[in-house]
């Protein structure tokens, strides 16, 4: 009796300590079924890969041609249709100079659709540099300058900051029938700018910001009444501004009773 109660003990003891049995079945299935999947992913689409047998450029093209965006890419267009990489067809053609954007789609069967938008020049930086309508740097060296643009110069590193003065300025100074022809910033760090009708305004290095806004909001107006007076502007003035008269040209006359400071200046008060 004894010895079938100790057997009975260690059969139970076998029991609870077995190994708990893995149906593998339930892990392979799944795991077969993402393999033919996947499989079946690439084999049909290297068997539906076809070559690219054109591509088509739009957008109104004048410094860009065609024949450039497709050398641009030539080595990708190898590749194939589903093969080929897009992305990398958009940043090749996007590198070139005059590109200010580019998209790139596959068209069923076997094209490539290209949309590209050129560069708007709206300013030259230095002797031959190009600044787009954002005021960035996009051709350093412009074989062909358009005369009818602005010039801006100064220190390489400060294209941005001359080139957002020049915008804050003239998008200010067009309503009041005032352009600006040229800006510069100088090494010492100085400005002065060029109108269209050819009056020289002086700012100096210091307080940049409030001799801005004086003119604008003082001097701009008195400009479009006798630009055809005036040579230059000097707004280097702690309280003003002074006038540098044509020869011939009669300053307006003294108010006794006027004590705005820039009016003062005005009068040749420094």
């Amino acid at each position: 009796m004894a010895r079938k109660q100790a057997r009975r003990r260690k059969q139970k003891q076998a029991r609870t300590f077995r190994m708990p049995s893995i149906a593998v079945g339930r892990i392979l299935t799944p795991a077969v079924a993402i393999l033919i999947v996947v499989a079946t992913y690439h084999v049909s689409g290297k068997l539906l890969d076809r070559p690219i047998e054109s591509i088509s450029v739009s957008g109104p093209l004048q410094r860009v041609t065609a024949l450039q965006i497709e050398e641009a890419i030539s080595d990708e267009l190898d590749a194939g249709f589903f093969a080929a990489d897009v992305g990398r067809m958009q940043a090749k053609i996007q590198a070139l100079s005059w590109i200010d954007g580019a998209t790139v789609a596959r068209r069923w069967p076997n094209r490539i659709a290209i949309g590209v938008t050129e560069q708007v020049p709206a300013a030259i930086w230095g002797k031959s540099g190009l600044l787009n309508v954002r005021g960035e740097l996009f051709v350093t060296e412009a074989r062909h300058i358009p005369a009818e643009l602005p010039r801006l110069s100064g220190p390489d590193d400060r294209a941005d900051d001359v080139a957002r003065r020049y915008l804050a300025v003239r998008e200010q100074l067009i309503p009041l029938g005032l352009d600006v022809r040229r800006v510069r910033l100088d090494a010492r760090g100085a400005w002065d700018m060029t109108l269209a009708n050819g009056v020289d305004i002086r700012f100096g290095r210091r307080d940049i910001d409030e001799r801005t806004g004086l003119f604008l909001e003082v001097v701009a107006s008195i400009i479009t009444g006798r630009a055809a007076d005036i040579e230059f502007v000097d707004m280097r003035y702690g309280n003003g501004f002074t006038i540098g008269w044509n020869d011939g040209a009669v300053p307006p006359a003294a108010d006794p009773q006027d004590e705005d400071p820039a009016m003062l200046a005005l009068r040749g008060a420094p």
